[in-house]
C-alpha cells in the first residue's frame, strides 16, 4: 500500500499535513509520541475522507527508534512514496544557562532522526524511481540567532542537507524539499519556552505554500512573504551584524521573562 509517513504529526504542521493530504485521498501513517491524540487523528480522517490511517506511537529520540519505525512499515507492506520529517523542537534562552542534555537532543531530533529516516526511506524511492521528501527547516537556519543557538544550528544543517539531496536525486524522479516558515501558532514557543518576535502564521499556510512549492519541485520553500524578505535580508548583512540586531530584539524580551517569573 502507498502511504504519506508524517513524523510529529499530532499538532501543528504535522496535523496540518495529515489534514491536507487526507483531503486529497492519500493513505496515511502518522507518528508522534501521543497515541491517544494518534487514534483520535486517524479514526476523524478515515471517516471523514474514506482513507486509510495508521499511526505509530513511538519517541524518535529513543535508541533505534528510526529502525522499529522502518521495521513497522515494512513489516505491514506499506511504500512510504511521501516522507514529512516534521517532528523537532526548539529552545531560547542563553546558551550557557540551558539544560544540555535537552540541547543534545534536540540535535538528535531535529538532524539525526531526519537523516536516518530520509536515509531509509530513500533505498525504495530510488528504486521505484518516484517519491517525495519534505523536511521542516525553518527561516531561523538562514542565519546564526543568539539564544536560539542550537535550535537555528539544527535547522541550517536541515536546509543546506535537503538541497543538497534534492539535486542528487532529482535524475530518479524524487523530490525533495525543505520547507521553511518563520514562526507558526503551535505549542512550540511554549515548549520551548520562548517569545515570539514576530507575527505568526497558521499551520494550515504553512501546509499550502508547502505543497505549491511540493509541486512545483522546489527544492526550499519559505512560508509568507514577509519571512521571505527577512531570509533574505539576512543572507546579505555580515552576521555580526545580524546577531547584534537580533539581540537587541531578543534580550530584553528574556530579561522581561526573567523579572515576571523571579
Amino acid at each position: 500500500m502507498k502511504v504519506t509517513l508524517i513524523t510529529g504529526a499530532s499538532g501543528g504542521i504535522g496535523e496540518a499535513f495529515a489534514r491536507a493530504l487526507a483531503k486529497k485521498r492519500q493513505n496515511l501513517v502518522l507518528v508522534a509520541r501521543s497515541e491517544d491524540k494518534l487514534h483520535e487523528l486517524c479514526d476523524s480522517l478515515m471517516f471523514q475522507y474514506g482513507i486509510t490511517a495508521h499511526y505509530v506511537a513511538v519517541d524518535l529520540n529513543e535508541f533505534e527508534a528510526d529502525q522499529r519505525l522502518f521495521d513497522e512499515t515494512q513489516r505491514h507492506g506499506m511504500e512510504v512514496e511521501c516522507l514529512i520529517n516534521n517532528a523537532g523542537f526548539g529552545s531560547m534562552g542563553d546558551f550557557s544557562e540551558l539544560n544540555l542534555e535537552r540541547e543534545l537532543e534536540m540535535i538528535g531530533l531535529n538532524v539525526m532522526v531526519l537523516v536516518a529516516l530520509t536515509h531509509r526511506y530513500l533505498q525504495g524511492m530510488r528504486k521505484r524511481k518516484r517519491g517525495t521528501i519534505i523536511n521542516v527547516s525553518s527561516t531561523a537556519g538562514f542565519q546564526p540567532v543568539p539564544y536560539m543557538a542550537t535550535y537555528a544550528a539544527t535547522k541550517a544543517f536541515v536546509s543546506s542537507f535537503t538541497e543538497a539531496i534534492a539535486e542528487e536525486n532529482r535524475q530518479f524522479g524524487i523530490t525533495a524539499t525543505a520547507v521553511c516558515p518563520g514562526p507558526v501558532d503551535t505549542n512550540f514557543f511554549d515548549a520551548a519556552n520562548a517569545i515570539p518576535f514576530s507575527a505568526m502564521q497558521t499551520p494550515d499556510e504553512v501546509v499550502e505554500t508547502a505543497l505549491k512549492g511540493v509541486e512545483k519541485g522546489k527544492s526550499h520553500i519559505i512560508s509568507g512573504w514577509t519571512n521571505y524578505l527577512k531570509a533574505h535580508a539576512a543572507t546579505f548583512a555580515p552576521n555580526s551584524v545580524v546577531t547584534k540586531f537580533i539581540s537587541a530584539i531578543i534580550r530584553p524580551k528574556l530579561k522581561a521573562q526573567k523579572r515576571l517569573k523571579g
